[in-house]
This record gives C-alpha cells, structure tokens and sequence, in this order.
C-alpha cells in the first residue's frame, strides 16, 4: 500500500522522485564524465554585421530634404472643422414637455407598442392593473432594460403606473396629475 501512495505522491509532485536524479543518464556511456564543450566559430565573413546595424546616424532622416540648409523646417499643419482634438460647443436643447401617451397591456405582445412610442419620443404611461404578477415582472424588465438602452428614465409614479420619458422630453405635473387621475379612476 505504501508503494501506491508514494507512487501517487510522486505522480501529483508531492514527494521525493528518486529517478530525477538519474534523469538524462541512460544514453550517457562515458562513465558520468563529461567531455569539455569547444565553440565552433565561424569564419569572419559569414558572421552577420552587428556592429553596423547597431549604430544609429547622428542625424535625423528626412523623407525631404529641408528648405534652409540648417535645419528642418516647421509648418503649421491646418486644423479642420472635423478635428477630434479640439472640443465642439453645443447648445443644450430644451426639454419639451409632452403630452404621455397611457397603454394598459394584457400581453407581454403590446409592449411592441410601448417601445415604438418611446423610440418616436413620446413619453409613455404603463398601467399595470390588468396584468397578472408575472407579466408585469416581465413587462417592467423588458421596459427599464429599453430605457437604458434606448436612453431615458423610468419612474414609478404610483403602485402599478410607470412613467417612461426619453431623454429630451419631460411631463409637466398636470399631465402626471392627468395620468393618475385616468388610471385611478377607473
């Protein structure tokens, strides 16, 4: 049993290997001694020309030869209207206020109309009161997720009633008041 536990020991690199020692000396007939290794050297010639190839010119290279004798001349390079560099003023537009269009789904197939509404700019009502517990799970993942991706906000605004507002738009307190009166009043 002992020999199958060190065998394994040994296998993993956990224990002493006595055959590493002896590694490499199978072939070896001269006794363990070792002959002295002479360097073959090449001939002059065929050596490749190191020493040329390290050293670097003193001067720079030009593709085009300077037009004073001196040095190289500097030219101002233009800036273009597209530079990346230099940073563009914009003007900051103005959040519209919007009239929010309300869908109440009953299948996870009507956000379709929800997602088009919001991508055309419209801010958009869900109310939640049809939709059964799992739907309205899946309807509020699907609807934040297009809000992050599309860009805009999603805000609870009463239990079961989502606004969606894309990013430019805002609704006016009237217009929540609206919303919330339509869906409570019901």
């Amino acid at each position: 049993m002992t020999t199958v536990w060190r065998r394994t020991m040994v296998y993993l690199g956990l224990g002493p290997d006595d055959e590493y020692d002896d590694y490499g000396t199978q072939g070896d007939l001269s006794g363990g001694v070792a002959e002295p290794v002479t360097p073959i050297s090449r001939p002059a010639a065929a050596r490749p020309a190191v020493a040329a190839q390290a050293q670097r010119p003193q001067a720079p290279i030009y593709s085009t030869p300077p037009e004073s004798g001196d040095g190289p001349a500097v030219r101002p390079v233009p800036i273009t209207a597209e530079d990346p560099s230099k940073p563009r003023v914009r003007a900051v537009p103005q959040r519209s206020n919007a009239r929010a269009h309300l869908v109440t789904p009953t299948s996870f197939g009507m956000v379709q109309e929800v997602a088009d509404k919001f991508k055309a700019g419209q801010a958009v009502a869900v109310d939640m009161g049809e939709a059964d517990r799992e739907l309205s799970r899946r309807l509020i993942d699907f609807l934040s997720g297009m809000c992050y991706g599309i860009g805009g906000e999603m805000e609870k605004i009463e239990n079961g009633l989502f606004l969606l507002s894309p990013i430019g738009v805002e609704v006016p307190a009237d217009e929540r008041r609206r919303l919330l009166n339509s869906v409570l009043g019901d």
